[in-house]
């Protein structure tokens, strides 16, 4: 009995060793990319292009009163804005077409609610492309505001050397709450992945939130036809879809940033990421096989380590792991944090990562047995 019983020790200490190791790999040879990444200073060195902003909002009075303005104001000498008024029933309506008679550079598309044949966001923001007079499309949300007046500028700027996409971040904003610091860390770690894999020509999703891609691009792949039938994904699977090893660029200049409200309580987040965690599915599979690695290892670290603890293995050796990766986890992310400005979060680091590892483990299950609703 204790020959078996140390049988499955050793077993449990290899695969805390092996999963240390695969945890190593994801941050000094994938998130590392970003860490160390210097963008080249190529922002305003070329003519600037028409372009065409893209929002999809539904019931968004308020946000559009706060935000809608730094949108149209920003300094960039030829661009449209286009809001699609997607079937709100508050004032959204008046109040866009009060900005209209102010700005003469805003189109309102406005889409009426059809009980017969109801529309998601896909819908709103394909009518959006196709009003767009221009080639290059940038897109964001009704509760976002950009950091400063230079988004269009410093985001255009990435459309060179025949990129088709550009990914840019938007981070919540911070408040004192639990809920907060964990919805700023998750999206800080989304990002540091997604980024990663752009700089490694691998691609996989971008943000809804800070997005820009092409007219031609959209329409050469038939829009969202692939994935129309599912609520969500006019961000991650457009991008997963299309995006080649030559054709994405990232921009991380603060200025481009796209602040945008976090949820307030856990109810309405709970509902934000069920809804976009049912999607990670429906990626291409190496993808999938890109994303699985590090959430298994993550997973089967703690998991291992807990173990070898419980079964009284040395202390001193499991401690000593733990730190290793730690150690590594810190150099990494100290880079990815200054970067997107989320420094803070770094001193939380040991206990928001086991809270990450619970949030993957449960949103992943529900997401991998959420059944997407369809839209008509």
């Amino acid at each position: 009995m204790l020959e078996f019983q140390n049988n499955w020790v050793l077993f449990i200490f290899v695969v805390l060793v092996l999963s240390t190791l695969v945890q190593a790999f994801y941050y000094l040879g994938v998130f590392s990319r970003l860490s160390f990444f210097k963008a080249k200073s190529t922002e305003n060195n070329h003519q600037l292009p028409a372009v065409s902003v893209i929002i999809a909002a539904r019931n968004e009075y308020n946000n559009l009163e706060k935000n809608l303005k730094f949108i149209l104001d920003q300094d960039y000498p030829n661009f449209e804005v286009i809001v699609v008024n997607d079937c709100s029933w508050d004032d959204s309506q008046k109040l866009l077409e009060y900005y209209q008679e102010q700005y003469a550079h805003l189109k309102i598309c406005e889409i009426k609610e059809q009980e017969k044949y109801p529309t998601g966001k896909k819908f709103a923001l394909t009518l959006g492309i196709k009003a767009a007079q221009n080639s290059c499309l940038f897109f964001t949300d009704a509760d976002c505001v950009p950091a400063s007046n230079q988004w269009l500028r410093l985001m255009q700027s990435k459309f060179d050397n025949n990129k088709e996409i550009v990914l840019g971040y938007s981070p919540y904003r911070k408040y004192n709450t639990f809920l907060n610091l964990f919805i700023r860390f998750e999206s800080c770690f989304t990002a540091m992945a997604y980024f990663s894999a752009a700089l490694g020509k691998n691609a996989f999703m971008g943000v809804g939130r800070n997005l820009a891609y092409t007219r031609e691009l959209f329409f050469k792949h038939k829009g969202f036809a692939k994935h129309q039938h599912i609520l969500s994904g006019d961000d991650d699977l457009h991008v997963n879809q299309t995006a080649t090893a030559n054709n994405v660029a990232i921009q991380l200049n603060p200025q481009s940033f796209m602040l945008t409200e976090p949820k307030k309580n856990y109810e309405e987040w709970q509902r934000q990421k069920t809804r976009h965690s049912s999607t990670g599915k429906f990626y291409q599979l190496k993808h999938q096989v890109f994303l699985g690695g590090y959430y298994a290892s993550h997973l089967l670290f703690y998991t291992s380590m807990i173990l070898l603890l419980v079964f009284m293995f040395n202390w001193q050796i499991v401690l000593g792991i733990y730190l290793f990766r730690l150690l590594v986890q810190n150099v990494i992310l100290y880079g990815v944090l200054k970067k997107l400005q989320g420094i803070q979060l770094l001193w939380f680091l040991p206990f928001l990562d086991v809270i990450y590892l619970l949030y993957i483990f449960i949103f992943g299950s529900v997401g991998l047995f959420t059944k997407q609703k369809k839209i008509w």
